[in-house]
């Protein structure tokens, strides 16, 4: 897909209430250029989604979505297996490839190779305000400090990912050091509601509380989304305690072997459409 189509696309996850951030397309389009599949019909866009690879050993499957008129017919099976076909070719062995799927679904993508793992609550509220002085930009932390910390919460590298998502407009880049080492941080972006915060990954929650009250701070009167993997559960106590409600779910499934992850300092996920 080109990134004028990934826009197309996007557009429909938003009219589908999906609710993407507003600078989205083009930070998937970047991590990863042949990393998305459209369906032609008679020449006209007719759906498309992600495989994305984001290293040689773990790729992602997200943002499947089939023009309305055109569901129903088979075209979304078959799309879906030559996707998943497409992106296993371009990963080597061992791989692993991961996708978020809904409640509906599950039977489906089971029936392709992937077993659940465990669930993605979507939170959505305006936590406590606070603005903190520990909270720091980022982007004044060294680089290869924070694709080690990114490494223990996500499978493997993802530098045209994070290059990508780091440098998108309007977005506020947080992060928590100690001196030298990088505790916790989040990307808050701003979506067509409210402002999504992913990921939020930290050493403790005391950590990832921090930066949520921070980030509360800076989407004004907005609310805040967060997807919280329910393997951690201090992310949803934190969300709890702060009186965000769950109004989205889903749950992650891996063709392969799971990765091995620092769960406990996945406070939330990047996306649900890229991992």
């Amino acid at each position: 897909m080109t990134l004028a189509e990934v826009r197309t696309l996007v557009g429909w996850a938003a009219r589908e209430g999906w609710n993407p951030g507003l600078h989205d397309a083009a930070s998937f389009w970047l991590s990863d250029p042949e990393g998305f599949v459209a369906l032609e019909i008679d020449g006209e866009l007719a759906g498309g989604g992600g495989i994305v690879r984001h290293n040689p050993h773990f790729g992602f499957m997200g943002l499947f979505i089939l023009e309305p008129r055109f569901r129903g017919c088979g075209w979304g099976h078959r799309l879906w297996h030559e996707r998943r076909d497409r992106l296993l070719a371009r990963l080597s062995s061992p791989a692993t490839i991961g996708l978020d799927a809904v409640e509906a679904m599950i039977p489906f993508y089971a029936r392709g190779g992937f077993e659940p793992y465990h669930r993605h609550v979507r939170f959505s509220g305006k936590p406590l305000a606070r603005a903190s002085a520990e909270v720091i930009d980022l982007a004044t932390v060294d680089r290869a400090v924070l694709q080690a910390c990114d490494r223990t919460c996500f499978p493997g590298p993802r530098a045209a990912y994070l290059d990508a998502w780091l440098a998108q407009p309007t977005a506020h880049t947080l992060a928590v050091v100690d001196g030298a080492e990088l505790r916790g941080y989040g990307v808050l972006r701003q979506c067509g509601e409210g402002w999504k915060l992913g990921p939020l990954f930290a050493d403790d929650q005391p950590v990832a509380e921090r930066l949520l009250q921070h980030a509360s701070s800076l989407a004004g009167s907005d609310p805040i989304l967060l997807d919280a993997p329910e393997n951690n559960p201090l992310a949803r106590e934190l969300c709890e305690r702060h009186q965000m409600q769950p109004v989205f779910e889903c749950t992650r499934m891996y063709l392969g072997p799971p990765p091995q992850l620092q769960h406990h300092r996945i406070f939330g996920i990047t996306t649900m459409e890229l991992g």
